[in-house]
């Protein structure tokens, strides 16, 4: 069974350009390195600029454990953190 994820993610003022960067190396690194993610796309909110939205499908449960152990998941996350300006609010949906 597939999983979704949604992911808010809101960002500092003045480090949405920083945020998209690192999150931009983080999703080409998605896409070329987890065949069980089948979407990892992030959005830029037209209302709010600094809120982000981060759509993901993966294929099943190990899919999704994959991707949070994976290197370059790890690695994002420190240069992720500071432009953050509060914890992610996470979604975890399974298919239907």
């Amino acid at each position: 069974m597939s999983i979704g994820v949604i992911a808010t993610l809101k960002v500092q003022e003045g480090k949405e350009a920083e945020f998209e960067a690192v999150f931009g190396e983080l999703a080409r690194a998605v896409r070329a390195n987890e065949p069980g993610n089948a979407l990892y796309s992030v959005f830029r909110s037209r209302k709010d600029p600094s809120t982000f939205i981060v759509m993901e499908v993966y294929e099943n449960e190990d899919a999704l454990k994959a991707h949070g152990k994976s290197d370059h998941f790890r690695a994002a996350g420190p240069k992720i953190g500071p432009t953050l300006a509060g914890a992610p609010d996470i979604h975890y949906m399974d298919a239907i």
